[in-house]
């Protein structure tokens, strides 16, 4: 058996290093002392008497949410691999032994900086200060984030759907209503058949509808940059159109706004106007008649700009073709997640391909490579 030497340690760091270890990549490219006047002034750290343990420093803790987003772990999680991987502790600032933070304090650090509504704050002020600044107009969008469906009966429904928390409608039992969800709720996506062109044969597909339990997320990206500028979270039931002013930034420097058919309504589009605001929303079809050429070319050519802000529905347990595995590749491990793959609650809109794709591209520019194979191997 090999006998660790003094430098082993010094040495295999050094290895992950001359691979490209992402964490040193990203704090190459990230100034994370940036961060360091807007936690100092959420958190209200100041001058503290003599005596009990000082808190641990705000970018540390930060660079902790940042790894527990990337790899979408629990705070109980975030705790045992910080202490586990060496690499995490050489990112974090702490050496082999030193106390570090435990779940309750990753929490408690949460909580504070959402109470304090500064996240927007802290990467608009990064954003802009690297001169993304929103530009090119904006464009909308929304999508399901699954929960686990609820069992209860018609009157438990009509409490939680009336507001009332949990702990109000089970009273007698506190831990039944720790595991349920009072806020998520039932919707359904409909989903158009392709109409067959004159003189093909009918291929005999019919519209359907998903029903879908849990919430949406909605969201703005600024055309040029792709960064999400706007977000917030509503039950699934709850009509995009109704989130329009919360998801708008009003900072970009154009008034254009891209969306689906789902924002489409004459309040929508006279709130949109009285703001000044450019709609370049998609039309609906006419009911019982066929869409016009003009109405259908102009929706194309919104299409090819609004293609970037498509979200990928991730959620476990979906069946969705870009969710399943790839019969080309070798088996993922489930237990530690890809860190270029970070959830929704870290978002990031960017990408590399051209506003306007090309005709010829079979697929949107928002699905990766793997995302293509899997759902060319895994049709529905």
């Amino acid at each position: 058996m090999h006998a660790p030497g003094l430098f082993d340690l010094t040495d295999h760091l050094a290895r992950l290093s001359a691979m490209g270890y992402p964490l040193e990549v990203l704090e190459r490219h990230v100034d994370f002392e940036v961060f360091r006047p807007v936690l100092v002034e959420a958190l209200g750290y100041g001058e503290r008497p003599k005596g009990g343990r000082p808190p641990y420093d705000a970018v540390v803790m930060f660079k902790v949410l940042v790894l527990a987003s990337m790899h979408n772990l629990s705070d109980e999680r975030i705790e045992f691999l910080i202490r586990d991987r060496f690499s995490w502790l050489r990112f974090l600032g702490f050496q082999i032994g030193e106390p570090t933070p435990d779940h309750k304090t990753i929490w408690l650090f949460r909580e504070k900086l959402t109470q304090a509504g500064v996240f927007k704050a802290l990467f608009e002020a990064q954003l802009c200060a690297r001169g993304y600044k929103p530009t090119g107009g904006q464009i909308m969008d929304a999508t399901l984030v699954f929960a686990p469906r609820q069992r209860m009966t018609k009157e438990e429904k009509a409490r939680a759907k009336a507001g009332e928390a949990a702990s109000d409608i089970w009273p007698d039992d506190l831990s039944k209503a720790a595991q349920k969800d009072t806020d998520a709720r039932w919707t359904v996506k409909y989903s158009k058949a392709k109409t067959t062109k004159e003189g093909e044969e009918d291929t005999g597909l019919v519209d359907i509808s998903v029903p879908h339990f849990g919430y949406k997320n909605h969201v703005s990206i600024d055309r040029k940059w792709r960064f999400i500028r706007g977000e917030t979270g509503t039950n699934a039931a709850r009509y995009d159109g109704h989130e329009r002013s919360s998801v708008l930034d009003e900072t970009n420097s154009s008034k254009a706004v891209w969306a689906d058919t789902g924002y489409r309504s004459s309040k929508n589009e006279d709130w949109l106007k009285a703001q000044g605001y450019r709609s370049h929303i998609h039309r609906k079809k006419p009911r019982g008649k066929p869409m016009a050429r003009h109405i259908r070319r102009g929706n194309a050519t919104r299409s090819a700009i609004r293609a970037c802000v498509r979200l990928r529905e991730r959620a476990h347990g979906s069946d969705h073709p870009l969710n399943r595995p790839n019969p080309c590749e070798g088996p993922h491990d489930h237990g530690q997640p890809e860190l270029q793959l970070p959830p929704s609650d870290f978002p990031r809109a960017t990408t590399g391909h051209s506003l306007t794709p090309p005709k010829f591209r079979k697929y949107p520019p928002w699905q990766t490579q793997t995302a293509q194979h899997s759902l060319k191997y895994h049709r529905p």
